[in-house]
């Protein structure tokens, strides 16, 4: 091993070690807890950008935001879900929502709008399910 990647190890070890070292948070308690700066759900909610407006959800159908990767989908009224939009065939976006199924264009993979799960393959798996929050009119990841 030459010395400068022994050297690039060993600082890494040594940074690794300092970083992991201490439970302490500095507060004088040595509880090793961290109060956050705001609530947990503060964050989530003032971090998390917005999706897409219900209204813009069909009931018995979705909406795909190629841009995010997700399908947003309205099973029944006031019933939301998400789903990632990457087909798990080939890892194509999917193109379209419609007769109860997220349809992907590449290979015929259809997913149902309630679960996701494969309705026609050739897609191996369902789709990943992503957490979404709604809040009155707004749908935001997380």
């Amino acid at each position: 091993m030459s010395a400068r990647r022994r050297t690039v190890l060993t600082a890494g070890a040594a940074a690794l070690a300092a970083g992991c070292g201490s439970s302490d948070d500095g507060d004088g308690d040595g509880d090793g807890s961290t109060a956050p700066a705001t609530a947990p759900e503060t964050r989530k909610a003032s971090s998390a950008a917005e999706l897409t407006r219900t209204s813009d959800v069909p009931v018995g159908g979705g909406t795909i935001l190629k841009d995010r990767k997700v399908v947003v989908t309205q099973p029944e009224a006031g019933d939301f879900r998400a789903f990632s939009a990457v087909c798990t065939h080939a890892g194509c976006i999917v193109a379209s929502v419609s007769d109860g199924t997220i349809n992907c264009a590449c290979h015929g993979s259809r997913f149902s709008i309630t679960d996701a799960a494969v309705e026609a393959g050739p897609a191996p798996r369902p789709l990943p399910v992503e957490r979404i929050t709604v809040e009155g009119d707004s749908i935001r990841l997380g």
